[in-house]
């Protein structure tokens, strides 16, 4: 078994930074991991990605909504490091420009005032890989 490339590391990383950043969040890894939800809970959503930038509007939609989120570890497990996003997302500057893109959206579409905690601007980062 293999390890995540650098650049997706560091993308996960910087993604995962400025969620919980924005919301107020704390969690460790914002797309990878098993996740369960409870149907009342997924009834309040209104999720439109259908891709890898789907759990990015699930956080901003669930922190809005107050629902619980509890994160459990999970080990990491890579099979395939040539494991395409499919077309201008296999780069990794605009693979991160759509997750970054995808998360304002879904901040923006939230209705006024904002929950507490939320912000319109992603925080400076450190572009250290997540390990």
């Amino acid at each position: 078994m293999m390890t995540a490339p650098a650049e997706r590391r560091k993308i996960n990383y910087q993604i995962t930074q400025e969620l919980n950043q924005r919301l107020g969040l704390h969690i460790t890894d914002a797309f990878c991991g098993f996740k369960a939800y409870r149907v009342s809970a997924l009834r309040k959503l209104r999720l439109t990605e259908d891709g890898y930038a789907m759990p990015l509007e699930l956080w901003v939609q669930a922190v809005h909504h107050g629902l619980r989120i509890k994160e459990v570890a999970t080990p990491l497990i890579y099979l395939d490091e040539k494991r395409s996003f499919g077309g201008a997302l296999d780069q990794a500057e605009k693979r991160l420009a759509y997750y970054r893109e995808v998360v304002d959206r879904a901040i923006a579409a939230l209705p006024s005032p904002l929950v507490p905690g939320l912000s319109h601007e992603p925080a400076p980062l450190s572009l250290e890989p997540c390990m």
